[in-house]
């Protein structure tokens, strides 16, 4: 059933539909893997590795919802549920029980860099089938990287 007529062709409606997909999973994985360490982080840097990572559930959260709705806007249902995105997101394991803050940290980096790599795919992928998704995905690659090299200013 569509709602929605995209004005993309086929070929570049899947193009685009998938980079959306795959970007609303990672992104809302983001912001659990956040959340769940900064409800878990422990040690000297407590509380600015606790405010930090708030700052990238916040990020997360914001481009979550713009990409849903750019997928929304062409036509193509997102789909960001618990057993999508836990069999679809590019972020490894996240660490259970108490996490030092160092270890929360390179838990971020790589985390981070997992999605900016998939991300900058992305990119790619959209820049001749859709200018106004590969744009959004610039912003959202910005603003991961802003945070990525922010942890790893903490463990420097």
């Amino acid at each position: 059933m569509y709602v929605v007529k995209s004005p993309l062709t086929d070929a570049d409606l899947k193009t685009v539909s998938e980079a959306l997909q795959g970007a609303l999973v990672d992104l809302v994985d983001l912001s659990l893997v956040a959340k769940q360490i900064h409800w878990n982080v422990v040690g000297p840097r407590f509380r600015s590795v606790h405010l930090q990572l708030d700052e990238v559930v916040d990020t997360a959260r914001l481009h979550s919802d713009t990409v849903a709705e750019r997928a929304s806007t062409l036509g193509v249902s997102p789909d960001g549920r618990a057993a999508t995105v836990a069999t679809s997101s590019g972020i490894g394991v996240t660490p259970d029980g108490w996490v030092k803050d160092t270890d929360a940290v390179g838990a971020l980096v790589d985390a981070l860099a997992a999605v900016i790599e998939r991300m900058r795919e992305r990119v790619r992928a959209t820049g001749e089938a859709d200018p106004v998704s590969q744009d959004i995905f610039i912003g959202i690659t910005a603003d991961l990287e802003k945070h990525h090299w922010m942890f790893q200013a903490e463990n420097g």
